[in-house]
């Protein structure tokens, strides 16, 4: 497939990308500087990709068993500028639909393809800003207003390019609303901006791309969704000190209690459970009327009452 061909909303399952097209070579002479833990993670994603979706349940294990040794940086890719891409089979809004279906099954997390043919976006720099924008307020808060922005997209087919759907994320994460629109408008663009630049830098071609980087500037890269084990065992080749923290689960429900909202997928892969076993658990929960349940064709999504 030559570059011409790459569209950046056909995500490839198999190498677990969305990839960019490319118009220049990447400078890839980046450095990345650790702060206050051992291993740095630049986390490259957009709110559209959805391997970045794919790979929510591995970051969220990561999180878990290694976040006394690791930051994160998330930096927006900025994956869909505009419509001007006729490429690989996609050309328009409605080609993206049964491909999201197909990743949806490929990834085994809930996603609505329908979107695209109901209320498609136009772009996905809006979201990419507004993330910029809620950074400057909260790096905590940004990163659940992401949550809430894909799963508004994901399972409710909300067009996130708009502001009245970003404006309801930033509700729920918690946001200082004012605040984000005034950023949105100025600081958060430069912002982007800069994500865009360094990314050019750091040789990013597509999504989710996460840099792993010690204190000596020892760099490793992991390249779209990958098991957990890839994840771990950079974080381990980088900083070997790094002791596992085993998530000891009191109840069924304990989890909830870190990440109120979970996938089948994600309570699976955190609690190295099956995916039938971990259906099997939450639904056992929902019955009972200990968790509420959203349901999609594709899936479903569990939260804590």
């Amino acid at each position: 497939m030559n570059e011409n061909k790459i569209n950046p909303l056909l995500c490839d399952p198999e190498t677990g990308t969305c990839e960019m097209p490319v118009d220049e070579k990447p400078n890839e002479n980046g450095t990345i500087t650790t702060e206050s833990k051992p291993v740095k993670i630049v986390y490259y994603t957009d709110p559209i990709c959805s391997s970045c979706w794919g790979i929510e349940p591995q970051l969220r294990k990561l999180k878990l068993e290694y976040g006394d040794y690791i930051e994160i940086d998330y930096r927006m890719g900025g994956l869909l500028p505009d419509w001007s891409y006729n490429s690989g089979g996609i050309s328009k809004p409605a080609d993206v639909a049964h491909h999201w279906d197909e990743a949806s099954l490929h990834y085994e997390m809930p996603i609505d393809g329908n979107v695209w043919l109901e209320d498609p976006l136009d772009s996905s720099y809006p979201s990419c800003i507004a993330l910029k924008a809620a950074q400057i307020q909260s790096k905590e808060k940004a990163i659940k207003f992401m949550r809430i922005l894909r799963e508004k997209l994901y399972l409710e087919k909300k067009n996130i390019a708009k502001w009245e759907n970003i404006a309801q994320a930033a509700e729920l994460a918690g946001l200082d609303l004012n605040k984000l629109k005034t950023d949105y408008d100025g600081q958060a663009k430069i912002l982007f901006q800069d994500d865009l630049t360094y990314g050019r830098t750091l040789g990013v071609r597509g999504f989710p791309t996460l840099f792993f980087s010690d204190a000596n500037n020892n760099q490793l890269t992991v390249y779209g969704s990958k098991p957990y084990a890839s994840y771990e065992n950079a974080i381990l080749a980088l900083y070997p000190d790094a002791k596992k923290k085993l998530f000891i689960v009191a109840n069924s429900l304990a989890l909830f209690e870190i990440y109120p909202t979970l996938a089948p997928k994600e309570y699976a892969v955190i609690l190295d459970k099956s995916y039938s076993e971990a259906t099997t658990i939450l639904e056992s929960l929902y019955e009972k009327g200990e968790l509420n349940k959203k349901s999609i064709r594709n899936g479903s999504l569990y939260s804590r009452k």
